[in-house]
């Protein structure tokens, strides 16, 4: 692997050309997601299959990341454009009205979840248009809540709203996600994303729904609130993987905590052994310029070292005026940056379980055999990613049992899911890995490997078996079958 930070890259109008998205995997696009904000499934369809159509011609796994839309609160319709200034009064009213101003200073709104304004109080902020205006609570009752503006700007209808003081505690699944959530487990995607997740309760819900559907898709809980923030342990704990969401998490807490609790959120992620993604604006100049800031470029380099499985872009790809030069300077970046990445963090976790134990010493024997990959046969894919919890500065080639487990490696640190072998006994299973590999080219009897594995085989958490691999223990393995 050219780099072990991986790369998930948003799909849109710029980059939904099947030959673009070629040029952005051999870029180094590891995953692609689909944005449920936009776009009916017709649209997610065809992209999809673009998507599948290039991993077949590439050779290569590609993983599908859905992130379903929750329930943004957004204005109600508006007459005309409310130019607000400081000192401005609005008025958020329960009934579903058509915003119009009253006075000179005095405006009237409404929001698409109502139910939120008998949760306010007075001396809480209300931010609106991604948080570019800000608001003071100094009214409030069941039925209407009246703020008065801090700075100047510009309204329009269906414009985002925010509540950095406000407990909303509303459904995070409207019937718009189930109907799309639906449709992934049909489409068989890899990855849900979950929008304004605020406690592990609404992680749950959303696995639950997934079961229901069959679905063995990989729920990831996108930090963007201010109370999941304060619930992260127990959000973590209960989901396969994390997004650290700026955008919003930079109007819900104060922008200059944002750089702390991203890195606190990835050591706890990190610790845990969930792939997390850091998420939003990383090289947004690039969405209408050929060259990135010196500031996004350390942006991109900072979460690298903070230890992210994962970064993504959105705008940029989606729609920016050359999606696969962000990829191929985003993916220098990273390259660049893992020249001096800490590796071999063999010490810095506690042991949950056995596998970590097995994780752990699998690493450091493969350190100081000086092993050219290590070999992860997984049945659920949690004994590979707790091997790259280690961060080793060693390829980590991931052997799952069937092809959701090796899509969802797509996205975790280091792990390059080459090959899916089915279930059999310890000896005939290594054979086959072995054989495959070789033939492959993903190992060379010329090196040493270390090969980790499960007994009984495809049991989740039996991860048991380590094995140093060389010249002749490859050669014997390759031999086995033939004579069978």
């Amino acid at each position: 692997m050219d780099k072990k930070t991986k790369i998930l890259a948003t799909i849109g109008p710029a980059s939904d050309n099947e030959n673009i998205i070629e040029n952005l995997v051999k870029a180094g696009v590891n995953a692609f997601r689909m944005n449920f904000s936009h776009g009916d499934h017709q649209y997610h369809k065809s992209n999809l299959e673009k998507i599948r159509n290039v991993e077949k011609k590439l050779g290569v796994r590609i993983g599908i990341f859905q992130d379903i839309s929750g329930p943004k609160v957004r204005v109600g319709k508006i007459d005309g454009v409310f130019k607000l200034n400081s000192e401005d009064r609005l008025i958020f009213v329960k009934e579903q009205v058509k915003g119009e101003q009253i006075d000179n200073k005095t405006y009237k709104i409404c929001i698409n979840h109502p139910d939120i304004l008998k949760l306010i109080k007075v001396g809480e902020y209300i931010y609106l248009c991604d948080g570019s205006i800000r608001a003071k609570v100094v009214l409030a009752n069941e039925n209407s809540v009246e703020a008065v503006l801090e700075n100047s700007g510009i309204l329009t209808s269906n414009k985002g709203v925010n509540f950095p003081n406000t407990k909303i505690n509303i459904d995070i699944i409207t019937d718009k996600d189930k109907k799309d959530l639906e449709w992934g487990a049909k489409e068989g995607v890899n990855f849900v994303a979950v929008s304004f997740v605020q406690t592990s309760k609404d992680v749950l819900r959303v696995r639950k729904i997934l079961d229901e559907f069959n679905s063995k898709a990989k729920v990831f809980a996108k930090i963007e609130k201010f109370d999941a923030v304060e619930n992260i342990d127990e959000i973590i704990k209960v989901s396969d993987g994390i997004m650290v969401a700026r955008g919003d998490l930079g109007i819900e807490v104060p922008y200059y905590e944002v750089p702390n609790i991203q890195k606190m959120i990835i050591k706890k992620a990190n610790e845990q052994a969930r792939p997390v993604i850091t998420a939003t604006q990383m090289m947004l100049s690039m969405t209408q310029n050929e060259r990135a800031t010196r500031a996004e470029i350390s942006d991109v380099a900072n979460a690298v070292l903070d230890g992210t499985d994962a970064v993504m872009l959105s705008e940029e790809s989606a729609v920016g005026i050359d999606p696969v030069g962000v990829v191929k300077a985003m993916s220098n970046t990273i390259k660049e940056t893992e020249k001096i990445y800490p590796y071999n963090k063999f010490d810095d976790y506690k042991f949950f379980d056995e596998t970590d134990m097995i994780a752990s010493s699998s690493c450091a024997l493969a350190s100081r055999l000086g092993a050219k990959g290590i070999l992860s046969i997984t049945g659920s894919g949690k004994s590979a990613i707790k091997m790259a919890r280690n961060r080793p500065n060693i390829d980590i080639l991931a052997i799952a049992h069937d092809e959701q487990t090796a899509h969802f490696l797509t996205l975790a640190w280091g792990v390059n899911p080459v090959l899916v072998k089915e279930k059999n006994s310890v000896t005939l299973l290594v054979a086959e890995v072995v054989k495959a590999l070789y033939e492959q080219n993903n190992i060379d009897e010329n090196y040493t490997y270390v090969m980790t594995a499960g007994f009984p085989t495809g049991v989740e958490g039996s991860t048991n078996y380590i094995r140093i691999l060389k010249q002749d223990q490859i050669e014997y393995y390759k031999n086995i079958l033939n004579k069978k």
